[in-house]
């Protein structure tokens, strides 16, 4: 859950968090492991991991960050509203975010740093993912984490797209738009969360 540069308050709401974790949770039956692609300072990859080992699950959670903060916009990205979201904010080290894992007595999940259009798919994400949490922010990091993980989903698994509506934050909602018109995929928006579950 990143902090908002304009605000001292939590992105993820109490209820984005629960119903990303309801979603996860009932991903679980199906094959795969979990990502999240932007994960900042780790707050929602510690509750999905937290729900890995409460239920004793064997799947694997991958979580990845340039930990370089925000890269630049493009024309997309641009809102009056959102102009505190320049390049490099929301900067946490790789070495900061394991840390919090430790200190939680959690498993420490595969922690990738990268910018997300230099990830090779099939070298860097798992073969199979049934649960997939994208919080880039901007058009071109949602753009490119959907292409990551549309091949890796297993029918039934489940795509969270963070910030859809958000006015802050409109090149998320233009990636989605684009990436969603041609696939086979259930499409609902709840709070700022797009839903996106592959058909069975």
């Amino acid at each position: 859950m990143k902090k908002n540069p304009n605000k001292n308050q939590p992105q993820v709401n109490r209820e984005e968090t629960g119903e990303i974790l309801r979603l996860a949770s009932l991903s679980l039956d199906f094959e795969g492991d979990l990502v999240e692609l932007g994960c900042y300072e780790g707050d929602t990859s510690l509750l999905l991991a937290e729900l890995l080992k409460g239920v004793k699950s064997k799947k694997r959670l991958f979580i990845y960050d340039s930990f370089e903060g925000l890269p630049d916009k493009t024309e997309a990205d641009f809102s009056v509203a959102g102009a505190a979201f320049k390049k490099g904010e929301l900067y946490v080290t790789k070495k900061e975010v394991k840390a919090r894992f430790l200190r939680a007595n959690l498993p420490v999940p595969v922690i990738k740093k990268g910018w997300f259009d230099e990830l090779d798919k099939e070298v860097d994400l798992p073969e199979k993912v049934c649960f997939a949490f994208l919080d880039g922010d901007l058009y071109e990091s949602i753009k490119t984490s959907l292409r990551l993980v549309e091949d890796k989903m297993t029918p039934g698994g489940v795509i969270i797209v963070h910030d859809y509506n958000n006015p802050e934050l409109p090149g998320v909602a233009k990636a989605v738009d684009e990436w969603f018109d041609s696939k086979n995929y259930k499409f609902v928006k709840k709070y700022s969360l797009a839903v996106l579950t592959r058909e069975c």
